[in-house]
């Protein structure tokens, strides 16, 4: 009940503030990536997204289950983004101080900037098992970033015209009752066409052994002839570097 306690508060909480268009709390703010984008990979789907002076957090986790090896994503963060209350992409208890929270589709204004939440199916079976995922559309740092979330159903035409073609996509890929396996995540990047590719929700090291995910190599085997690229956690990005012709895929470690 605590949990869900905070959910509520939080997203009603940035609901009101986001309908005046302006956060204090953000404002003044120094960019800490100005003129680019800086991406830190938590573990699965979680990510940190520093620039135009704002971090955006996208999908805390509780460290059980496919996420057990993980570190707890604690770091701070202006707004937090989840695409389902589940506890590997909504344990926004873990965050620490006063963020603000989205988690329920739909286009947010905020600070001037516009913030959509897109409604998937989180399963196979039109959400009757696992409801909906939530993905986030939003451009930061010069870059429009497209994250999946969670997700196990094929983009719809409606989806698609909503999504429009990202610079960047976060894809889920590793498979298993509710998250893309590598020839639907494959699916799913025909649609968008984006530039540049970053695989989420795979089995790492740091999994427990009776996840149910598949590793990265799978995914990459199937997009042969797409350029790979490789990183540590983290990433620093700029619309410069990205393909100007087709689309690349950059894989990030976990430490």
């Amino acid at each position: 009940m605590r949990r869900r306690r905070l959910i509520r508060y939080a997203g009603a909480g940035l609901l009101s503030t986001l309908g005046l268009g302006v956060a204090s709390s953000w404002q003044g703010y120094s960019a800490q990536t100005a003129g680019g984008l800086g991406v830190q990979w938590l573990g699965h789907s979680c990510f940190l997204f520093t620039g135009d002076g704002r971090r955006i957090l996208v999908n805390p986790f509780r460290s059980l289950g496919c996420t057990a090896g993980y570190r707890a994503p604690r770091v701070a963060a202006e707004l937090v983004l989840i695409s389902s209350q589940l506890l590997d992409e909504g344990a926004v208890e873990l965050v620490p101080g006063n963020p603000r929270l989205l988690y329920e589709s739909g286009v947010y204004q905020f600070n001037k900037k516009r913030i959509q939440g897109i409604r998937t199916d989180h399963d196979r079976l039109g959400g009757k098992r696992f409801g909906t995922n939530v993905a986030w559309q939003w451009r930061q740092g010069g870059l429009n970033i497209l994250h999946l979330g969670g997700t196990a159903s094929p983009i719809s035409l409606e989806q698609k015209i909503l999504m429009g073609r990202p610079d960047v996509l976060f894809v889920p890929i590793g498979g298993g009752a509710n998250v893309y396996a590598p020839d639907e995540a494959k699916q799913a990047i025909q649609v968008l066409n984006p530039k540049l590719i970053i695989p989420t929700h795979y089995r790492t090291k740091a999994a427990a052994k009776e996840c149910e995910s598949v590793g990265v190599e799978q995914f990459l085997s199937l997009m042969s002839g797409t350029p790979v690229r490789r990183s540590g956690n983290t990433l620093s990005l700029r619309s410069a570097n990205l393909p100007k012709e087709g689309m690349a895929i950059q894989v990030m470690s976990y430490s």
